[in-house]
């Protein structure tokens, strides 16, 4: 992972979460320093894992985006498909 990017990973469900620690996945994430919070909703509603601020950028691969919706108006926010999400931290820069 490129050293200026924070990975937080918010699994979907409890199973889901449940199914990545039992075939290491989770593991593999932590190693890599990713930031694991609890099943559900993550930063896609504002809450877990910390709100951005002004001229923070964010690649995320939930299905809203809604200006304001992550922080202040001032968060340029990019949805993309899992596989471009892990592309781009590891380069640190958006990547297909």
């Amino acid at each position: 992972m490129a050293p200026f990017v924070k990975l937080i990973v918010t699994p979907a469900s409890r199973k889901f979460f449940n199914v990545a620690i039992e075939n290491g996945t989770m593991q593999t994430l932590v190693e890599a320093g990713a930031i694991i919070t609890h099943p559900g909703c993550g930063l896609c509603c504002g809450r877990t894992g910390g709100i951005l601020t002004d001229g923070e950028r964010v690649v995320a691969t939930n299905n809203r985006n809604f200006l304001g919706r992550m922080g202040t108006s001032k968060v340029e926010i990019y949805l993309a498909s899992p596989k471009t999400a892990a592309a781009t931290a590891i380069a640190g820069r958006i990547t297909i």
